[in-house]
């Protein structure tokens, strides 16, 4: 079965790269019948707060991505220390002490002399009595991953095709700090065998991680799951940009975005299938393919998520809407405004068309006059609007503009909006009667 996970850190919120990571990780889940997990990397304490965990939950379950188990990377140290003391066992695992800015000279030194800036591994070379030295004056260790030079590291990927790997042109990984804490990349690799994934779906800033796993999950004697690296998001100026890193769930639920156009536009991101308004999520689920996504990166343009918003609230029935409407706003008034939506919030303007008030018109001398002409022509019928403003089009020669524009302005006090022979209706004779009135007399 396949099984995927999503892994986020609750270290802040979510933004629209991680949702297109959870999203993609997601549809490949259920499209192949399989599970979806979330995993929450909390294993760097100091930064991790229960709030953004609640916050991640919850903006999964917005977006209709509930997984189908959770982990937590604080409750699984026990494993960690066992896959830690099996490859310190088998000389895969050994102890180093230059500081950052040690690291930093040599990389630079390293680049100076047209090397790759890689760890040297002089921490090899150290004698048991080196160690002991270093412990006495209070120094502790960080520890690193050996890689294996031996062979190149190579694997099918499932967006970018053959990858490989010189694994000596990679630096040996800090798997611990000395304060015995964890970094990303032995956790991750123990909870993926442990949790049984099979496919790993990430950002292309992910494959030298990629490479580095790989050799670790063979250290541990398990197969490495499939992987997929898909385009990083870009602005639409073609450029990482900041406020990509910002954007979160939060602000896009405040800001009146719908989920569904959320995943319209983050599901097909990137890849040579159609960005299109789409109301369902299985429909997402059916169409998914690895094999569209491309390297390009994939820009994230919020103009088309407006784009998108707009189309699916067209689209939407009265059922799926009506706990989220005005008060007393029924399936002809949702009809009605329905064209006119940018966001659904947008309805409570429209609907105050229906229930009033409305700005009553400055109209010159002419229009009043027609307005007061008009009047008496309204009768209430089963389509008034047509049958009235057909009656005016014969008994005054008005046309276009002229003849609907002062009663468009007169009724509802705008000189746009939703269909006239669908508002009127629903405005009604008495207060359509009165507002032709006063904006006959202003």
């Amino acid at each position: 079965m396949t099984k995927t996970r999503f892994a986020p850190s609750p270290t802040g919120n979510l933004h629209v790269g991680n949702i297109r990571t959870a999203l993609h990780n997601f549809l490949l889940a259920r499209k192949r019948g399989g599970r979806f997990m979330l995993r929450i990397d909390d294993t760097d304490a100091a930064r991790s707060e229960e709030r953004f965990v609640e916050g991640i939950r919850r903006d999964l379950a917005w977006l209709g991505m509930v997984p189908d188990g959770e982990e937590r990377q604080s409750a699984r140290q026990d494993l960690y220390e066992q896959a830690f003391a099996r490859l310190l066992a088998d000389g895969r695992i050994y102890r180093a002490y230059e500081t950052a800015q040690e690291l930093e000279l040599k990389r630079k030194i390293q680049l100076g002399r047209g090397r790759p800036p890689i760890y040297d591994r002089a921490a090899l070379d150290l004698t048991e009595a080196d160690h002991a030295a270093r412990l006495a004056e209070g120094v502790h260790p960080h520890w690193r991953f050996r890689l294996d030079h031996g062979s190149p590291i190579e694997w099918t990927d499932a967006i970018r095709g053959p990858v490989r790997f010189d694994p000596a042109l990679l630096s040996d990984p800090v798997v611990r700090r000395a304060d015995n804490s964890w970094l990303y990349m032995l956790p991750s690799a123990v909870d993926d065998i442990e949790m049984g994934i099979t496919d790993v779906l990430r950002g292309e800033d992910h494959v030298s991680n990629t490479a580095v796993q790989i050799q670790m999950f063979e250290a541990l004697g398990a197969a490495p799951p499939a992987f997929a690296h898909e385009a990083l998001l870009v602005g639409s100026e073609g450029k990482l940009s900041k406020r990509l890193g910002s954007l979160g769930v939060e602000e896009l639920r405040a800001s009146g975005i719908e989920p569904m156009a959320v995943l319209s536009l983050l599901a097909r991101l990137g890849s040579s299938q159609p960005v299109e308004p789409i109301a369902s999520m299985q429909v997402l689920v059916d169409s998914f393919d690895l094999a569209s996504f491309g390297r390009a990166p994939a820009r994230f343009d919020e103009a088309d998520l407006e784009r998108l918003n707009a189309q699916i609230l067209h689209g939407l029935d009265y059922s799926t809407v009506k706990d989220r409407l005005p008060d007393g706003m029924d399936e002809a008034g949702w009809l009605a405004v329905r064209p006119n939506l940018e966001k659904l919030a947008d309805a409570q303007d429209w609907w105050q068309i229906v229930t009033g008030p409305v700005v009553t018109p400055e109209l010159d001398a002419e229009d009043r006059a027609y307005l007061a002409e008009a009047l008496p022509m309204l009768e209430w019928s089963a389509d008034p609007w047509r049958d009235w403003t057909g009656q005016l089009k014969e008994a005054t020669g008005r046309k276009g503009k002229t003849l609907f524009l002062p009663l468009r302005l007169a009724l509802t006090g705008r000189t746009s909006g939703p269909d006239m022979a669908q508002i009127l209706p629903l405005i009604g004779e008495q207060a359509a009667r009165e507002r032709l009135e006063r904006a006959a007399a202003a």
